[in-house]
């Protein structure tokens, strides 16, 4: 502050003809004190608000107090008159309230966006579990406060809260102590001011909690207290914020031309140098009371040691915060009285334009309103202003502490916090130059469990905190594709997880094709069944005049093998992808198909019944003997199925569709017959007429067997039924090309049924007995 009075006092650029002056106070980290100065330096006498008895000097605005739990009281009090107060470092949120602290602007960063750095630090690094320590007072209990809910949104956890009585009662410091040794979180927050930490520190190093990655707040991380020797290990590898660090051009040069015989009336510079130096001034009352080691105390100040000797840590002449935060506070108390003084009549602020007459005695509130709205920029580029809560822009450098091989410590700055900076990113840390504790070779861990893997999600343990989990497998179906997610995302319809559940893939389509050794084998059995019937239709057309062919109507035999060769081919229509012309065609053209065979068989039996019984004397089935009556029932059982299928395929036609549930891994290329209850009817109509022909071939299967089919028949309707009943549940209980090859199936099989039991024992007599395919022998037979 005198560096900067002194800088403005000897710049004509700024209140020429004014001399700046100034009045200290210590208020010794008391709010009662800090209250008795600010009402001293308003020129209360004997401390008595409201009364003036003789005339002061003007005093233009008060810098400070450091202490928030100090600035409290005075910004009540200053507040009443208006009367501005730039705090230095002062940083709690309460302080933005301007309906409570009208006249309080400060050049340090609200708390509020300290409490969102630390949040952001914690996400950088994973800590993801945490503790808090915190000061009982304003500072800590606002800002822990503020802290929690800011690490809460970011959905990390803390795993305890504790605060740091004002007394510093040692049994309360020996309870925090004990809770942070047997504390599960690596990361600790010490949210709390100078005085109150370093008498939980001391037990901390007592106990020898080591592990612990100290995180500092503004208030202490560049505190000299924690450059002791004896919390140099401690703090070792510490990470935390500190107000941004700026240059002040030529301060360096005036701390190091310090001296006491340049300052003689400086109370303070003698006793610093008995400190700064391990000695005591022969003739310095001082002395007695400097805090110098029993050795040391022999060794007197000569005035001739050099302030440049001395280490950083003790001196600093380079990283200037509470320092450019206290010149700032001072050049912008200044730049506002050249504002107000260089006013021109008719363009002032005030009523009627008017401008501060600072030939009478300036009004406190006058000269809150420039504070306010200055602004400038300092010798080193830095721009200074106020927004409309008395806050300056957020920038707060972040800082390591690190310890060297000799024994030597200090704090390096590894990153920042801005809150204006372009492009959303706030916090940039540069990883590389952090060096950690020798307990930790890499970032140190954070957290109450660790993360589950990508295809895991996390799982909350009962009675926990939603950082406490364990690990579960996604379902199937479901990924989880980053690690530590809640909930598994379940993947589009035509797509599945992988094994590991870490990302989709496409299903794969599924019907049934020509490649596949299931199709290959349904083909093949296909065309083995066309060409065996296609031989029995040659053998039949070859020897159609023999009596065995003639009889029991050879046209229906022709007919019936034509109908199982087609109904074979057609089995390969139910192959390959599935298309519109194919599903509408597939199901008609076998049910017609397959219909006219069970019609062929059933006029087959009743033409046996008739012919037997048509031999007996005045039988009155004579006139139905002849193609007449089978004709009719062929043609009238396939009509039936004929309008059947044009209803079906008028009102609901079968067509193809992607079948994407029934099975996980694939989509399944199927038809859908457009009405089940059209399909079923199908297959029951086709069971009804093959009931019937079982039935009436039941009954005839005692009649004389020489022309009798009655019992082949018999065992064909019976194979054929037993085949289609076994095709119910076989389909209903199947999915995609697999249902498509029980219907083949059972195709093929009732085919070869058939063909065995009706003309394969025909066959056998034709080609190895011919003897036996003559008129005569049958007739002998029959004598």
């Amino acid at each position: 502050m005198i560096f900067a009075i002194d800088e403005i006092n000897q710049n004509s650029n700024i209140l020429p003809n004014i001399t700046l002056g100034f009045k200290i106070f210590d208020p010794c980290y008391s709010a009662s004190r800090a209250l008795q100065g600010t009402i001293w330096m308003l020129g209360k006498v004997k401390s008595v608000p409201n009364y003036n008895c003789k005339f002061q000097e003007r005093l233009s605005a008060i810098i400070g107090a450091f202490l928030s739990t100090s600035s409290l009281p005075v910004a009540r009090l200053l507040g009443l008159y208006h009367h501005p107060q730039i705090s230095h470092a002062s940083s709690i949120s309460l302080f933005s309230n301007k309906l409570m602290f009208p006249s309080f602007l400060r050049n340090v960063p609200n708390d509020n966006f300290q409490s969102t750095a630390l949040a952001q630090l914690l996400i950088h690094f994973g800590w993801t579990w945490v503790g808090i320590v915190a000061s009982d007072n304003d500072f800590g209990q606002l800002g822990s406060q503020n802290l929690k809910r800011e690490i809460t949104q970011t959905e990390s956890c803390i795993e305890f809260l504790e605060v740091i009585p004002t007394q510093n009662s040692r049994p309360s410091i020996l309870k925090i102590a004990a809770m942070l040794k047997k504390s599960t979180a690596n990361a600790i927050i010490l949210y709390t001011t100078i005085e109150n930490l370093m008498p939980l520190m001391e037990e901390v190093f007592v106990h020898n909690i080591s592990g612990k990655v100290w995180i500092s707040i503004t208030s202490w991380s560049v505190s000299s207290d924690i450059s002791k020797k004896e919390f140099l290990q401690l703090f070792e590898g510490s990470i935390g914020f500190a107000l941004h660090s700026g240059e002040i051009p030529g301060f360096k040069q005036f701390l190091y031309s310090i001296h006491p015989s340049l300052s003689p009336d400086d109370i303070f510079i003698k006793t610093f140098w008995e400190q700064a130096f391990g000695c005591k001034w022969q003739d310095n009352e001082t002395s007695q009371t400097s805090k110098l080691s029993e050795e040391k105390k022999g060794i007197h100040c000569t005035g001739e040691e050099k302030l440049e000797d001395l280490a950083v840590s003790i001196y600093d002449v380079y990283n200037f915060r509470f320092t450019l935060s206290t010149y700032k506070s001072v050049y912008a108390t200044a730049q506002a009285l050249h504002d107000m003084f260089t006013c021109k009549p008719g363009s002032g602020p005030f009523y009627n334009r008017s401008c501060a007459n600072y030939s009478d005695n300036i009004q406190p509130w006058q000269l809150l309103h420039y504070i306010r709205n200055v602004y400038f920029k300092t010798d080193a580029g830095e721009e200074v202003f106020f927004d409309k809560n008395g806050d300056p822009p957020t920038l707060y450098d972040i800082l390591n502490w690190q310890l060297y091989p000799n024994g030597s410590g200090r704090y390096v700055k590894v990153g920042y916090f801005d809150n204006l900076a372009k492009g959303g990113k706030k916090i940039i840390i540069n990883d590389t130059a952090i060096l950690w504790s020798k307990s930790h070779n890499q970032v140190p861990r954070s957290v109450c469990s660790e993360s589950c893997p990508p295809g895991y999600r996390n799982v909350v343990r009962q009675g926990q905190p939603n950082c406490c989990f364990y690990c579960s497998l996604c379902s199937k179906g479901e990924i989880a594709n980053q690690s530590d997610m809640a909930f598994c995302i379940r993947c589009p319809d035509d797509q599945w997880s992988s094994d590991t559940r870490e990302r989709c893939f496409p299903k794969t389509i599924e019907f049934l094709t020509y490649e596949e050794s299931l199709g290959v084998t349904l083909t093949s059995a296909a065309f083995v069944c066309t060409f065996i019937t296609a031989c029995i239709l040659c053998i039949f057309f070859r020897f159609r005049e023999t009596p065995i062919v003639k009889a029991n109507n050879r046209d229906l035999s022709f007919l019936l093998l034509v109908s199982l060769m087609l109904c074979t081919m057609f089995c390969l229509m139910f192959i390959g992808q599935p298309t519109k012309i194919n599903c509408m065609l597939r199901q008609t053209s076998f049910g017609i198909i397959f219909s006219t065979s069970i019609s062929c068989i059933l006029a087959k039996t009743i033409t046996v019944v008739i012919a037997f019984n048509a031999t007996k004397p005045n039988s009155k089935l004579k006139k139905w003997v002849g193609s007449k009556l089978p004709n009719s029932i062929v043609a009238s059982c396939c009509l039936i199925q004929v309008i059947m299928f044009a209803v079906w395929l008028t009102a609901f036609p079968p067509f193809p569709e992607q079948d994407l549930k029934s099975k996980d891994e694939n989509i399944v290329i199927q038809c859908n017959e457009g009405s089940n209850i059209a399909f079923w009817c199908m297959l029951g109509y086709m069971g009804f007429l093959a009931s019937i022909s079982f039935v009436v071939a039941f009954l005839a299967r005692k009649l004389p067997d020489t022309f009798n089919e009655a019992k082949f028949i018999t065992f064909s309707m019976l194979v054929c039924i037993s085949v289609w009943m076994s095709f119910v549940p076989a389909y209903l209980s199947t999915k995609g090309k697999y249902m498509v090859a029980v219907e083949i199936f059972a195709i093929i099989s009732s085919t070869f049924g058939l063909l065995g039991c009706i003309f394969f024992p025909k066959c056998y007599i034709i080609i190895t007995k011919p003897h036996m395919n003559t008129r005569d022998y049958l007739l002998g037979r029959r004598m």
